[in-house]
């Protein structure tokens, strides 16, 4: 998945609005973080701690959690080897966080 695929999904979602700068876009829903482009081909993304686990056992090569990382709701996926399918439900579950 390429990051402008990313955009283009995440922009379809209800709310969603992109930030950032053109080489680190992010991606909010009432200024509460979606995704973000972290470097060109990784991408952070906020998940609910309680699906984390389960989406990097879904997925194992598509995310990642570095130490950074472990103690927030967050993953990094690796778009030069994360299926569309797998960056799209990450992106869904994130989305989902910021909902009333």
């Amino acid at each position: 998945m390429t990051p402008d695929e990313v955009g283009r999904y995440a922009e379809s979602l209800p709310r969603v609005k992109r930030k950032g700068t053109e080489s680190r876009p992010a991606w909010y829903v009432r200024d509460r973080l979606v995704a973000r482009l972290q470097e060109p081909d990784v991408l952070v993304v906020r998940v609910p701690m309680s699906r984390r686990e389960s989406l990097l056992e879904a997925y194992p090569d598509s995310f990642g959690v570095p130490p950074r990382m472990e103690s927030h709701h967050k993953v990094e996926a690796y778009l030069d080897r994360a299926s569309a399918q797998a960056v799209r439900t990450a992106i869904d579950l994130a989305w989902e966080m910021q909902q009333p």
